[in-house]
C-alpha cells in the first residue's frame, strides 16, 4: 500500500491520474454522441414541394394544437386538409384555412388507414400525404421526456467531470491550508502594547535581525529562527506578535497548531511546505503560531495511522526550521500556554532559540490598560480612581480587564444610566471575579441563610484579622457557584509566598467552617470548597517548598510522575498535621473575636452586603473594649494589692 501512494505522489503519478481522467471525458463523450446517432437514424429524403417540404423541415408549428380523430376526418370529408405528415407517433394536419393540428397516433392505427387503398385512375388527390420518418414529434408529457433524457445525458458526462475535478481542487486547498498573508503589515507598534515590559525586550534582537541583517551577518551571527511565548490566556502574546511584525514592516501570517492537521494523508506535510514557501517568497516575514501546543508530540508507539501522521507533520516542521533551506528574512512566533505539550525537538536551540514569559500586568500596567479601554465609553472621569479599580484587578489578565470595561457598560446600561460610574465598574469586577448575582437567594430558607452569613462572616473576619489583604465587602448575594463571598484583594502583586503568608492563606479558608463550628457545633457541606484549596496549598507546603514541620526538604517535584503516586502517603500525612494546627489557631482566633463574628453576621443577615470598612470598624471596637477591660483588671488587681 505504500509504494502505492508514493507512487500517486510522484510528478508520474500525477500525470497518470490526469491522463486517466482526460480518456474517462473522452470516453463519455463518445458513448453520449453514439447514443444521440444511434436514438436519431439518417434516411435520405426526396426534396418535397409547399406544406409537406415545411413539415420535413420543422414539426413544431404542428404540434401546439391538438384535435381529435372526428374533427380531423371531419375536415377531410369537407375536403379542407391539403396536407397530411404521419410520423411513428403523430398526424401532422394542415388545412386550407391555414390551421395546423396534430392527432395523437400512438399505435399508428390511423396512419396505416390512410395507407391502404389506391385513388382511382384520373382521381386527384385531396391533400398530399407525406412521410415523416425521421420526425421526433414531441407531444404532451412526450416533449418533457426527451428533454429529461437530454438532460440525463448531459449530466451523465458533466457529473464525473465536476466530481474529478472538485476532488482535485479540494485537494489542492487542503494542501495550501487557510495560511495566507495580512492584505498589509500590521500597523501596530510595541509602543501600543501596554505592559509586557520583559517580552518587548526580549523581542528587540528579532526586530533588529528583521530590519537590519547585515549588522548579523557581518559578526557571523547567526539570527534567532524561533520564538516561544509562554503565558496565561488573554496576556497579549497575539499582540506583541503583531507589534513584531508591524515594528519590522514585515509580513505577517497567522495560524494555528491545528492548522496543520489534515483529513487525508500527506497533506499535512504539504501545508508545512506550502507555509514555508509562501513567507520565503514574501520574505520578511512574521509567522505567528498560536496555540502551538495543538502540535502535540512525536510517538513511538506504533498507535496507528493517526499518530504516524503526526510525526511525519512534526518531522517536516523541524526540517523547515533547521534550516535545510533558507529562512533568511523568516521568523517564527509561537504561543502556547502548555510548554511542557510541545516536542522536545521545537524547544531545543536553533529552532525556537528563546522562550520569553509574557507575565500578568502590574498594578501601574492594569492602570493604563482601564483608561486605554475606558476611553471608548462615556464615563464620569471624575468619579472614577482608574488606581483603586488597578488595585481590585490583580491576577487578572489585559483580556480579562477589557472585558471588564466592556461589562460596566453593560451594568449601567441595564441600570437606566448614560454614563458609567465607578460603582458600575466595581459591579463589573465582582461579576468578573466570582460571577453575577444568580437569584438563587430566593430557594434558600432561613437556617441556611444564617449559616452562609456565619461562614461568610468568619471567612472575612480571619482575612482582616491576620491581614492578609484588603477586605473589600462581605455579602450573602449568591455569586457564580458561591451562596455568599468574602471579596477579599492583594495590596500589591505577589509572586513569592513567605511561610507565614501561606499558613494565614489557609486559615482564612478554614475561617467559614469554624466560624460554623463555633456558632452551630457542627460544620456544613458549604466548605467542601475552602478545604480542597486549603488542601492543595497543604499539601504543595510540605511536597514542594519544604515548609514541613520535621524539616523534611526533600521535593516530590524531582520524582517522575509515575513515581512520585507512590512517596505521597507521607506527604498527605504531613500536610494533614498543618491542617489540623492550623486549624486549631484558627478556632482560637474565632472564638477570641466572638462578638465581632456575630455582629457582623447580623449585618449581613439585615443588609446582606458588610462593606469591609465596617467589618475593621467593628474590629477596632473589639479591640478598644477589651483593652478597656483589660485596663479595669489590672486596676482592680493594683487596688486589692
Amino acid at each position: 500500500m505504500k509504494p502505492v501512494r508514493n507512487l500517486l505522489r510522484s510528478r508520474f503519478g500525477r500525470l497518470f491520474v490526469y491522463g486517466l481522467t482526460v480518456a474517462a471525458v473522452a470516453t463519455a463523450a463518445t458513448v453520449f454522441i453514439w447514443r444521440h446517432n444511434a436514438a436519431v437514424p439518417q434516411h435520405e429524403s426526396l426534396a418535397l414541394p409547399g406544406v409537406a417540404s415545411e413539415m420535413r423541415a420543422d414539426t413544431t408549428p404542428w404540434t401546439h394544437r391538438e384535435k381529435d380523430v372526428s374533427q380531423w376526418m371531419a375536415d377531410i370529408r369537407a375536403n379542407e386538409v391539403t396536407a397530411i405528415g404521419v410520423s411513428r407517433d403523430a398526424i401532422l394536419v394542415s388545412t386550407q384555412r391555414g390551421e395546423k393540428y396534430y392527432v395523437a397516433d400512438h399505435n399508428s392505427s390511423f396512419s396505416n388507414a390512410l395507407l391502404i387503398g389506391d385513388l382511382k385512375s384520373g382521381a386527384k388527390a385531396p391533400y398530399q400525404l407525406v412521410w415523416l420518418p425521421d420526425a421526433n414529434v414531441q407531444t404532451g408529457m412526450a416533449r418533457w421526456a426527451d428533454n429529461f433524457d437530454r438532460l440525463r445525458d448531459v449530466l451523465s458526462v458533466l457529473l464525473p467531470v465536476l466530481m474529478v475535478g472538485g476532488l482535485v481542487w479540494f485537494m489542492r486547498r487542503e494542501m495550501r491550508g487557510g495560511a495566507q498573508l495580512l492584505a498589509k503589515s500590521p500597523t501596530m507598534r510595541f509602543g501600543d502594547v501596554i505592559g509586557a515590559g520583559e517580552a518587548k525586550a526580549a523581542l528587540a534582537d528579532v526586530r533588529a535581525w528583521l530590519t537590519e541583517p547585515a549588522q548579523f551577518t557581518g559578526m557571523g551571527v547567526r539570527a534567532p529562527c524561533g520564538i516561544l511565548m509562554t503565558g496565561g490566556p488573554g496576556v497579549g502574546k497575539t499582540r506583541l506578535a503583531q507589534a513584531l511584525a508591524g515594528e519590522c514592516g514585515a509580513n505577517f501570517i497567522a495560524i494555528t497548531g491545528s492548522y496543520f492537521s489534515a483529513k487525508y494523508y500527506g497533506v499535512g506535510i504539504q501545508k508545512v511546505k506550502h507555509l514555508f514557501e509562501l513567507a520565503r517568497k514574501n520574505a520578511p516575514t512574521v509567522i505567528f503560531i498560536d496555540e502551538a501546543d495543538g502540535l502535540g508530540k512525536r510517538t513511538d508507539t506504533g498507535g496507528g495511522p493517526v499518530e504516524a501522521e503526526s510525526n511525519r507533520i512534526i518531522n517536516q516542521l523541524l526540517a523547515e526550521m533547521d534550516g535545510f533551506a533558507s529562512n533568511e528574512g523568516v521568523i517564527i512566533v509561537a504561543a502556547t500556554n502548555h510548554p511542557d505539550n510541545l516536542d522536545e525537538a521545537l524547544r531545543r536551540p536553533g529552532r525556537f532559540d528563546r522562550t520569553i514569559q509574557v507575565r500578568l500586568p502590574d498594578i501601574e500596567d492594569r492602570e493604563k490598560i482601564l483608561r486605554f479601554y475606558a476611553a471608548n465609553l462615556r464615563t464620569k472621569a471624575s468619579d472614577i480612581d482608574f488606581t483603586q479599580l488597578a488595585r481590585l484587578t490583580t491576577g487578572l489578565s489585559p483580556a480579562t480587564l477589557a472585558m471588564i470595561v466592556n461589562q460596566a457598560g453593560l451594568v449601567a446600561r441595564k441600570a437606566g444610566e448614560k454614563e458609567v460610574a465607578a460603582e458600575h465598574f466595581v459591579e463589573a469586577i465582582k461579576i468578573a471575579r466570582i460571577g453575577d448575582i444568580n437569584g438563587a437567594e430566593r430557594a434558600l430558607s432561613d437556617d441556611e441563610r444564617t449559616r452562609i452569613a456565619i461562614h461568610e462572616a468568619g471567612h472575612g473576619l480571619v482575612a482582616a484579622l491576620l491581614d492578609t489583604g484588603v477586605l473589600e465587602e462581605v455579602t450573602i448575594l449568591p455569586r457564580g457557584g458561591a451562596l455568599g463571598v468574602a471579596l477579599i484583594t492583594k495590596k500589591q502583586d505577589k509572586h513569592l509566598y513567605r511561610e507565614t503568608e501561606l499558613r494565614n492563606e489557609i486559615q482564612v479558608l478554614l475561617g467559614g467552617r469554624n466560624a460554623e463550628l463555633l456558632m452551630f457545633n457542627e460544620a456544613s457541606s458549604g466548605a467542601a470548597q475552602d478545604l480542597q484549596e486549603a488542601s492543595r496549598i497543604g499539601l504543595d507546603m510540605v511536597s514542594k517548598f519544604g515548609f514541613n514541620t520535621d524539616g523534611n526538604l526533600f521535593s516530590l517535584a524531582a520524582l517522575p510522575q509515575q513515581v512520585a503516586g507512590l512517596q505521597l502517603k507521607s506527604a498527605i500525612e504531613h500536610a494533614n498535621e498543618l491542617l489540623h494546627d492550623l486549624n486549631d489557631a484558627c478556632f482560637s482566633l474565632l472564638k477570641a473575636n466572638e462578638p465581632v463574628l456575630r455582629a457582623i453576621a447580623n449585618q449581613l443577615l439585615e443588609s446582606e452586603t458588610v462593606p469591609g470598612e465596617k467589618v475593621y470598624a467593628l474590629i477596632r471596637e473589639h479591640a478598644a473594649a477589651r483593652k478597656a477591660i483589660a485596663d479595669i483588671d489590672e486596676i482592680d488587681e493594683a487596688l486589692a494589692a
